[in-house]
């Protein structure tokens, strides 16, 4: 009674050893978890070599004078690098999938042979157990002959050894299973990484096409044009320039915005979007971004709250000039249009609008800052400066006492 009582608590330890060990993360060896190989192939190194020579083609040409032909080369250089990311890109994702194909197959077959191995392992477990109550004494005595006896005691040191591996090998194919496990999610999440990074790279290219196309409409294919909206485009970014220096530069602010009934006031230099690019230009919008700070302030108060100056900084249409960093006067921000059209300052603000204006710091014909004007008449107004720390509802004149207006605009809807 007291022998099948022990045979049963050993099968029932047993079978939970086996539960354990197939579902733990307990192991005998400690064994490294495989990482996926890059793709080495030819055509993958051919692909990143062209991806190199292209780079380094674009920089030298964008060190050269610009030209509307060096432009339109460094354009065309451009559209190709993303064409070959695109591929690389799409090269990766293919075999990534091929990988994780491969990896569901293994898991598969690694999953019956460790079925397998622990049913096995639990037959043996139990014969083990069997054989392992007869005492030597009994082998002894149960045994024919000399011969008889050491041949069975040495069937039973190999039936232990042989135990001993299939204990290991049941281990090991626990052990794949879990790398192969691993390898399948990281696979997973490389593949939903490039499908990410794909859509953004087939964002560019478009974007990279429309601003060739955008550059024609504006040059209509002459050099003349091209150099002389290139002039004025420079112009108007070393005024915007002039005016940041002389406030002691475009240093990074916090906390600025401000909502209440009026609408909402943004600052240029707010951290939020201060050190983005202007329009994927060497500019920014803390160092050139006043007139689309201004624009954004105008949408909030027409009611469109969700308009920032990166909302219209985000479609690269809103934008011309060479490189195309000035804003134009028709743009789009989150699918609402609007318009910029001349006006006279007092009439506006009386009839309950806000007017944009464009104000001369240095005393010359181009704006070197724009603001929003709020309120009042005949020089005493009221003005959200998207420049000046904490500009809201400000005196223009106490701020701005010596500069001269050289442009004023209502904004439609």
């Amino acid at each position: 009674m007291i022998l099948k009582s022990l045979k049963k608590v050993f099968l029932l330890t047993a079978i939970l050893f086996l539960l354990f060990l197939k579902f733990n993360s307990f192991s005998f060896s400690q064994t490294d978890t495989p990482t996926p190989t890059p793709d080495n192939s030819q055509a993958t190194q051919d692909l990143q070599n062209k991806i190199n020579d292209l780079k380094s083609k674009i920089a030298d040409a964008q060190s050269q004078e610009r030209t509307l032909t060096s432009q339109i080369s460094i354009m065309d250089s451009q559209i190709k690098l993303t064409e070959y990311r695109i591929q690389a890109t799409q090269e990766q994702i293919t075999n990534l999938t091929l990988d994780i194909d491969s990896a569901t197959k293994r898991i598969v077959s690694l999953q019956k042979a460790l079925d397998n191995s622990i049913n096995v392992l639990l037959n043996r477990i139990v014969a083990t157990y069997e054989v392992g109550t007869i005492q030597p004494l009994q082998i002894l005595l149960t045994s024919g002959n000399a011969s008889d006896f050491f041949t069975r005691l040495n069937y039973l040191k190999l039936a232990q050894a042989h135990d001993r591996k299939l204990i290991y090998d049941t281990q090991q194919a626990k052990t794949d299973y879990a790398n192969q496990k691993q390898i399948f999610e990281t696979e997973k999440k490389q593949v939903e990484l490039l499908g990410k990074q794909l859509q953004d790279y087939t964002d560019q290219l478009d974007k990279q096409k429309q601003e060739k196309q955008a550059l024609f409409a504006q040059t209509q294919g002459s050099e003349a044009n091209y150099q002389k909206i290139l002039a004025q485009t420079q112009a108007q970014l070393a005024s915007f320039s002039s005016f940041v220096t002389s406030q002691g530069g475009a240093s990074a602010l916090s906390n600025q915005t401000v909502c209440d009934d009026w609408g909402c006031y943004y600052n240029q230099r707010d951290s939020q979007w201060g050190g983005n690019s202007l329009n994927g230009t060497q500019y920014s919008l803390a160092s050139d971004g006043c007139l689309v700070t201004s624009m954004a302030m105008i949408y909030s108060h027409y009611g469109h709250k969700d308009v920032t100056p990166q909302s219209i900084n985000s479609n690269s249409s809103n934008f011309g000039g060479i490189p195309a960093a000035l804003l134009k006067y028709s743009i789009t921000a989150n699918g609402v249009s609007s318009q910029r059209i001349g006006a006279e300052i007092d009439s506006t603000l009386s009839g309950g609008n806000p007017v944009v204006v464009g104000i001369s710091y240095d005393g010359g014909s181009l704006p070197d800052h724009f603001i929003v004007l709020l309120s009042g008449s005949g020089g005493s107004y009221m003005m959200n400066d998207p420049f000046t720390p904490n500009g809201h509802n400000i005196s223009f004149r106490g701020r701005y006492p010596n500069v001269r207006i050289v442009e004023i605009d209502k904004v439609s809807f």
